[in-house]
């Protein structure tokens, strides 16, 4: 990016949120170091997802996804404040690629996060004899790495506010009202189709509570955010309606939506993380922002913003979402 017509198109108000259409491996090193306090993201995982072109290709081979890896968290590292956390959201086939190529990149590994929901769906042919070569996916790893913190955590909290979890922050809180539980590195997630007082047979919330003591609500132990039906159409009332395939169902169903992003992640969930990480007035940056929902988080939360999205089909929808939250924040 030499050149001014190379400049990349900017979106947002440029205090609290920043959204630029880019390739993140482009426009990272344009980015000054030492400048964010957190990143949370969601890369591709390199297995081909729904035939889109962004998790296919070369990325599918499992060395050459561990190299693209490193190249991109190498810079991340560069931007990231010493001590300043990365969160990336990972498969559970090729996770061990992304903790490897971030580990090569310098960050410290430090935890991860076990998304569980209950909407996955077997990517396998349900056969006559009763056999599969697939489980049903119900768990996203979450990748917790922490850049080094230069000296003491004391020295980097001084000097940059950075190295520590929030953790009062990310409590979760108790019905008694007394202090909340510490946060887990497990997070749970109701299905699509629960309702209050009522859950699908398959919510994890539910069958954690079923055992092994009835009654005790040993979810309560995790953070149990719940994405409602319309939020990932929020704000985009007045992008165009585009049909996109009912992933995994096939056969040629297809349904009508403004956002088309097809994997997008529940805000209350990308709030705690935001919570979790970033400290209070901080910066997230998200390499591969897709339908915004870092940045929808961080407009909710009172966190800066600033986000890279390489196809432009998400560019609009991205935008749209950050700021119908931003409005939404000062209500």
């Amino acid at each position: 990016m030499s050149s001014a017509t190379s400049r990349p198109v900017m979106y947002g108000d440029g205090s609290r949120w920043l959204l630029l259409h880019a390739d993140c491996l482009a426009l990272l090193p344009e980015l000054p170091e030492n400048s964010v306090e957190a990143i949370v993201t969601d890369p591709p995982y390199g297995i081909g997802f729904a035939g889109e072109a962004w998790d296919g290709g070369s990325l599918t081979d499992a060395e050459t996804f561990q190299r693209w890896t490193t190249s991109w968290a190498t810079e991340a590292l560069r931007v990231l404040k010493p001590g300043g956390w990365l969160a990336a959201f990972g498969n559970p086939r090729t996770t061990h690629r992304l903790v490897a190529g971030v580990e090569d990149a310098g960050f410290e590994v430090r935890d991860q996060l076990l998304w569980l929901y209950a909407n996955g769906v077997p990517k396998s042919h349900h056969r006559a004899d009763g056999l599969g070569s697939a489980l049903k996916p119900a768990y996203e790893p979450v990748l917790l790495a922490r850049k080094p913190i230069a000296g003491t955590l004391d020295a980097s909290l001084t000097a940059h506010g950075t190295g520590a979890l929030q953790i009062d922050a990310a409590r979760v809180p108790r019905r008694d009202g007394g202090q909340g539980f510490w946060p887990a590195n497990v997070a749970l997630t109701h299905g699509p189709h629960c309702r209050q007082g009522r859950c699908q047979p398959d919510c994890p919330v539910a069958l954690v509570d079923a055992e092994p003591r009835p009654g005790r609500e040993i979810s309560r132990l995790f953070y149990t955010p719940k994405a409602s039906r319309g939020e990932r159409e929020a704000g985009c009332e007045a992008l165009a309606l585009r049909e996109v395939p009912i992933y995994p169902r096939g056969g040629g169903s297809m349904r009508l939506v403004r956002n088309t992003h097809p994997t997008v992640k529940p805000l209350a969930l990308m709030r705690w993380i935001t919570r979790l990480l970033c400290p209070p007035g901080g910066t997230v940056l998200d390499p591969f922002a897709g339908s915004g929902s870092t940045g929808a988080a961080c407009a909710l939360e009172g966190r800066r913003f600033i986000g890279i999205e390489r196809d432009e089909r998400y560019v609009p929808v991205a935008c749209a979402r950050i700021e119908h939250w931003s409005g939404e924040a000062g209500k």
